[in-house]
């Protein structure tokens, strides 16, 4: 086996220990601790070079599933694409520009939701187009209210 095939099969004993130094017990945890920063940022804060946004993510589900948390990750989720597609909150105005951010937003969410959840996922996209949040509303994390009405903790 060569080194780059011995790198990559490596690479969840890397995150974990990246984890680990950083002071926490889970990914989840770490993850948490930072819970409107993108995949993408977590996996450069964990290693720039060798851990992926999908390695992260891959790790957070196989988490969740482990704690029965599926349903709160998929919030979390939600916080995260939401923070970077539209950092200043819904919209007060849904003009075309907007519409497109707020869809953009929640097509990035959806395509991270794990198929158990995906069904429910159309409910809260349905609900949030029929009744839109308040102006400048951002969920900073996965305990939000409105969030947790829209998609409550049960077992899927």
């Amino acid at each position: 086996m060569n080194e780059g095939h011995s790198r990559e099969s490596h690479w969840k004993v890397r995150l974990y220990k990246r984890v680990r130094e950083r002071g926490y017990d889970s990914l989840t945890a770490f993850a948490e601790a930072r819970p409107t920063t993108s995949l993408v940022a977590l996996a450069e804060e964990l290693g720039e070079a060798d851990i992926s946004a999908v390695q992260v993510f891959s790790g957070l589900v196989a988490e969740a599933e482990r704690s029965h948390q599926v349903t709160r990750l998929v919030r979390g989720q939600f916080v995260r694409e939401l923070s970077e597609s539209l950092p200043e909150g819904w919209p007060a105005v849904m003009d075309d520009a907007n519409r497109f951010e707020v869809a953009q937003a929640l097509a990035f969410w959806f395509g991270f939701t794990p198929e158990t959840h995906r069904e429910r996922a159309e409910q809260v996209m349905a609900a949030l187009r029929a009744t839109p949040p308040p102006p400048g509303w951002r969920p900073l994390g996965p305990d939000d209210e409105l969030l947790r009405t829209l998609l409550p903790d049960e077992d899927v």
